[in-house]
């Protein structure tokens, strides 16, 4: 809409607000008691059937002249017509629906019928403005196609674009089905602190604020793995924690800096539990909102259906990049074929780091999966424990569907001694630049020291889960409020 056809819109409907005032009726209502829904009529046609029903929505379509009307509302559950008369309503109250714009929020009482075209409608004796809208919905009400005016109205996009309403309402239903199926499980859902004051648990840039009572920096989490395991030390057997993580980072169609996450950690299990749970968790989830484990995900069939393949990250590298990296045993060798394959390694860059580079360069956007990528090299794995045919790897995996990494889990690091030299090497990377290398947690390492029982971790994407089993190809598509650079 051009700026002076909105600026007219805006005169008129502010001009309607103080007309509406001035004949006494109140254009902000008190609440309207409503008994009925309109998707629950229209698919219960015949039991309501010539019952009267209260309603409340917005109006989205308006036609007719003369002394009757149509108009279809919109409730939380869909749209419905709406038929209103002079005779039946008055003439006085005619006149107030007369004068009622799209988007107007409005209560109506009236008896069920089809109309002759066999549509489910009301027809109106009595109703009421609830709410004045002052600005009219975008494009002719047809729908908000503006990607970054969705986001930052997403209230206006949940108004007009029903598809958007309904990715929300599986995003509710996937994240109170995972809760219910850990449960089921054993697993006890708890929370630990969002505000830390050593960030650690990822390795991911922090978000820092001041206490001022303390005196002290905080960082907001950006991840609930250290104290979760903190729990497991305890005698918390079986815990998670499902919420919003932090991290300091780029955005893009697969990052947002706030984001949820669900946390699960097992005590006496170990990676495999970790993939079975994953595998079984996901495809589970997508039986619950889809009614199947084979999907289409951007165009493409995804089958989640189980057993999904295990795959080691040197042998994924091997076969998409072709280099053998169980051939190549010395730093000097794996930094000189970084730097040909144009990675920015530094003198310390060890070989197991630059495995970890290929793949996150070369590899994880082709791997359509679903499939579990293990055994990942120790210095890219500072909390999972050693293999035991390999101290340079970890029990460790990443789950990858359609590209995109849905989980992360180890076989958890539970020697103290261990742990601490891992700390350190990471506060060396940390005093060297690395921003994201975690930071020493000497009360974690005293945890530690108590004995932790052995021990498998899972992290899961929430949003990147939601995103597959909804199809939408942004993560900005399933939050509802995505962080966004403020209009100038």
């Amino acid at each position: 809409m051009a700026e002076d056809q909105l600026r007219d819109q805006l005169k008129f409907r502010w001009d309607k607000l103080d007309q509406f005032r001035e004949k006494g009726i109140e254009p902000y209502s008190q609440k309207y008691p409503v008994d009925a829904f309109s998707l629950e009529l229209v698919e219960a046609f015949e039991e309501k059937e010539g019952q009267e029903v209260s309603l409340a929505g917005r109006i989205m379509t308006r036609r007719g002249h003369g002394k009757a009307g149509f108009a279809h509302i919109q409730d939380s559950k869909g749209q419905i017509q709406v038929y209103v008369r002079q005779d039946t309503v008055g003439e006085d109250q005619y006149e107030v629906y007369r004068e009622l714009d799209i988007g107007d929020i409005i209560g109506v009482t009236g008896t069920v019928f089809k109309t002759r075209t066999q549509e489910v409608t009301i027809n109106v004796s009595s109703f009421r403005l609830l709410s004045k809208s002052l600005r009219p919905l975008p494009e002719k009400w047809h729908g908000l196609k503006d990607v970054d005016l969705r986001y930052r109205q997403r209230y206006v996009d949940l108004m007009v674009n029903p598809e958007v309403r309904n990715v929300f309402i599986v995003r509710s239903k996937i994240i109170q089905f995972m809760r219910e199926y850990l449960s089921q499980k054993g697993f006890l859902e708890v929370e630990t602190p969002v505000m830390h004051s050593i960030a650690g648990g990822a390795a991911a840039r922090p978000f820092v604020t001041h206490h001022n009572a303390l005196d002290m920096k905080l960082y907001l989490r950006i991840a609930t793995e250290l104290h979760l395991k903190r729990l497991v030390v305890g005698g918390m057997e079986r815990v998670f924690e499902l919420g919003r993580i932090f991290r300091n980072e780029g955005i893009s169609t697969n990052h947002n800096p706030e984001f949820t996450s669900v946390e699960i950690y097992q005590a006496n299990g170990d990676y495999e539990d970790m993939m079975a749970l994953t595998e079984e968790l996901v495809a589970a989830a997508a039986r619950e909102v889809l009614g199947t484990t084979t999907l289409e995900y951007q165009g493409k069939e995804l089958d989640l259906s189980l057993p999904w393949p295990r795959k080691e990250l040197s042998q994924v590298v091997k076969e998409i990049t072709g280099i053998d990296f169980d051939e190549i045993t010395d730093d000097t060798r794996a930094r000189q074929l970084a730097q040909e394959h144009g990675l920015e390694v530094k003198e310390e860059t060890t070989r197991g780091e630059i495995i970890y580079f290929f793949f996150e360069e070369f590899c994880e956007d082709k791997l359509w999966g679903p499939v579990f990528v293990r055994d990942y090299p120790v210095e890219v794995s500072p909390l999972a424990q050693r293999c035991r045919h390999n101290p340079q790897l970890t029990y460790r995996f990443e789950t990858f569907i359609a590209g995109k990494e849905i989980a992360n889990a180890f076989t958890e690091l539970i020697d103290p001694v261990d742990q601490r030299e891992r700390f350190e090497k990471q506060v060396q990377q940390r005093e060297a630049g690395d921003e994201e290398a975690h930071m020493m947690d000497e009360d974690f390492i005293t945890a530690l020291e108590y004995g932790m029982p052995p021990t498998g971790g899972l992290g899961i994407g929430v949003d990147r889960l939601i995103m597959l089993l909804t199809d939408s190809p942004s993560i900005r598509d399933v939050i509802l409020f995505p962080t966004m650079r403020p209009k100038e």
